[in-house]
């Protein structure tokens, strides 16, 4: 258990405590931007490899309390999976590379109208769950890693695009919610269906059916 508290601080700490602070913009003054992206990448992909590796050998399987609302869990990732794949397939202004975006009139558009990070509320949903129908000690430091980032993760990069681009970003921010529907429940943005397509949820549907499969091999256990 050792091991994996160390790698969950270890990969949380380096993206909030790195990648959205002003330590990030010294590194990129000195090594320039790809240097400095081809640095934090492979420290996360190092960090994730530990933390995954210590998961594994701290984890014991259990029956969870929860067993009769599996269903609801079962909703919740959907919804989860359906978060990151919008956000993987409607590029926008928060991902890495699509700053370019700001600049547009569209970038408020499809599920940015929800939220301007989907991809991190997916995985702050899909943790959440685990956390809530898993609730052994490894489980919640793990998924507790993800989490903390799919939370925390929004406002680091929120500041990290205002020091970068004012303006523009302001102009974004103002038509847009880091908390999903907030934007639209406040007049500042309204819901478009048809933005969000049927190619996209079809995508989302598919990418759950093979997740819960691959679930259910390697773990003996549905997919939530």
């Amino acid at each position: 258990m050792t091991q994996l508290v160390a790698a969950a601080l270890f990969f949380v700490g380096i993206h909030l405590l790195i990648s959205g602070t002003a330590l990030r913009d010294v590194l990129v003054r000195r090594m320039g931007e790809p240097g400095y992206r081809g640095l934090f990448s492979a420290l996360s992909a190092a960090g994730l490899a530990w933390m995954i590796w210590a998961y594994g050998q701290a984890r014991v399987p259990a029956v969870t309390p929860l067993s009769e609302y599996r269903a609801l869990a079962a909703a919740l990732v959907f919804v989860a999976i359906a978060l990151v794949v919008f956000g993987v397939l409607t590029r926008g202004p928060t991902a890495m590379g699509g700053e370019a975006k700001l600049a547009g009139e569209d970038a408020a558009r499809g599920i940015h109208r929800v939220t301007r990070h989907p991809m991190l509320w997916g995985f702050a949903l899909w943790a959440a769950t685990h956390m809530a129908f898993n609730p052994e000690p490894a489980n919640l430091v793990f998924f507790g890693a993800f989490l903390a980032l799919g939370l925390c993760g929004p406002l680091s990069i929120d500041a990290k695009r205002a020091r970068r681009f004012g303006t523009d970003w302001e102009r974004y921010r103002a038509r847009t919610s880091n908390i999903p529907f907030l934007a639209i429940l406040q007049g500042r943005n309204r819901l478009v269906l048809a933005e969000l397509r049927l190619r996209n949820l079809a995508v989302a549907a598919v990418a759950y059916v093979g997740f819960a499969w691959m679930h259910a091999r390697w773990f003996g256990a549905p997919l939530q």
